[in-house]
């Protein structure tokens, strides 16, 4: 596997020696490749209104980056919403965008000033009516066939258009102010064609409300979907972007709605390496052909979504500029768990001469790993993320940790011409 592929090669070699003494497994993001993903959506999908889905990754660099880029975001709960409001953003560039969620939450978000919620069920929409009067409701609704994204999101989110047009007309008896349609095509989606039939649902779902109802919805929440670049090929955004935009004028024309997208992992997920080191190698027995290789990081502290080899990071190791000889490896993780295996089905090529202490590198893997990281299994703490950022032309370095206190170290370290400047705090959101 080619790491230039996935980053410049100027990158990888910063990155190896950024990465060379900490103490892994943890995860590096490159907050300038963050910085390059927004501007490129923003450009492509002008003047469609991006709000980050702050659970891709909600440390406290990659939030003050972006909302002084000007983004808006996507709410999950009252601990995201905690995280962002300390931050000084104004809750006019906040959704929640939970379908699930507490009477009490939406009063507690309707009390810090949020007026812009999601809904997909009857219950829901009651308890926003009375706990956050007035609000714009835009509702979700499921979209079918997404069997082509690598993380589906269907089933458990959204309502069938049926009972979309039913919500808006009673959200508009409540009292509420009926706003638009959400739609989420699966997380990691690889089939462009799927926007094209879900916007044209929501065209069809808007112009018959406005028609028989007199609603008139102003807003689509396309939600997310855009790809990562991991193994499974995908297009260019530029060419997702293309597409969606020429569905758009197919069904809208000149009166294009308020577009809002929901990128996470396409924001973040090419910005983060994890970086593992090798406990151990070895074989079942004594003519088997596969090696298990075992890494410190597993799919309870980090790579959950390898579970059923769902998303297939590209993995680079140390060993890869001197190798010769290459072999199929089953990797697995450090836990006493039998689901502790990443990769068995699909058999990735690593170095023969891999052995313990030697680095494995997951690229891509900025997006839904630290957050998804358990806080003690096994004992293991959760999964450090340090953050590559310039400041006054020096690189920095932060380090956030789920601990309960907060502390600020500041250091200098040998042979890595940089300030390391180590934040420890609490960061325990999980999806």
């Amino acid at each position: 596997m080619n790491v230039t592929d996935y980053m410049s090669e100027s990158d990888w070699k910063k990155l190896v020696q950024f990465s060379e003494k900490l103490e892994t497994p943890c995860v590096v993001i490159n907050l300038d490749r963050i910085k390059k993903n927004y501007l490129e959506l923003k450009k492509l999908f002008s003047p469609a209104d991006i709000y980050y889905a702050v659970k891709a990754n909600p440390h406290e660099e990659i939030l003050k980056l972006l909302i002084d880029l000007g983004a808006n975001f996507d709410i999950a709960s009252r601990y995201e919403l905690n995280k962002i409001l300390a931050l000084g953003i104004t809750p006019d560039r906040l959704s929640y965008g939970n379908t699930i969620k507490k009477a009490k939450d939406i009063a507690y978000f309707y009390e810090k000033g949020i007026r812009l919620f999601v809904t997909d069920s009857k219950e829901d929409l009651k308890n926003i009516a009375k706990y956050a009067p007035q609000s714009h409701i835009y509702v979700r609704i499921l979209v079918e066939n997404t069997n082509s994204a690598d993380w589906p999101l269907s089933r458990k989110f959204g309502c069938h258009p049926d009972m979309a047009y039913d919500l808006c007309i009673l959200a508009k008896e409540l009292g509420l102010i009926p706003y638009g349609i959400s739609f989420h095509v699966g997380s990691q989606q690889r089939d462009i064609g799927q926007w094209d039939d879900a916007i044209a649902k929501t065209k069809y779902l808007m112009s018959s409300l406005e028609e028989e109802e007199d609603i008139e919805l102003k807003m689509i929440n396309m939600g997310g979907g855009f790809p990562a670049p991991y193994v499974v090929p995908t297009n260019e955004l530029s060419e997702y972007a293309s597409e969606i935009n020429r569905y758009l004028d197919d069904d809208f024309g000149d009166e294009r709605p308020r577009i809002i997208l929901e990128p996470g992992r396409s924001m973040v997920g090419d910005a983060g390496v994890l970086v593992t080191e090798v406990i151990t190698v070895s074989r079942k027995n004594n003519t088997a052909l596969q090696r298990w290789v075992y890494v410190d990081a597993g799919v309870f502290n980090g790579l959950v979504e390898t579970l059923n080899e769902s998303i297939k990071y590209p993995i680079v190791t140390s060993k890869d500029s001197n190798c010769s000889k290459r072999g199929e490896v089953i990797l697995a993780g450090p836990t006493c768990d039998s689901m502790d295996i990443m990769y068995e089905k699909y058999k990735y090529q690593l170095p023969i001469n891999l052995k313990p202490g030697d680095r494995v590198y997951f690229l891509s893997a900025g997006a839904y790993t630290a957050t998804y990281a358990s806080v003690e299994f096994n004992g293991f703490p959760p999964l450090k993320t340090y953050i590559i950022k310039k400041k006054n032309g020096t690189k920095m370095l932060s380090l956030c940790r789920s601990l309960p206190y907060l502390t600020v170290i500041s250091r200098t370290v040998r042979r890595i011409p940089c300030t390391f400047s180590v934040l420890l705090h609490r960061d325990r959101h999980r999806q």
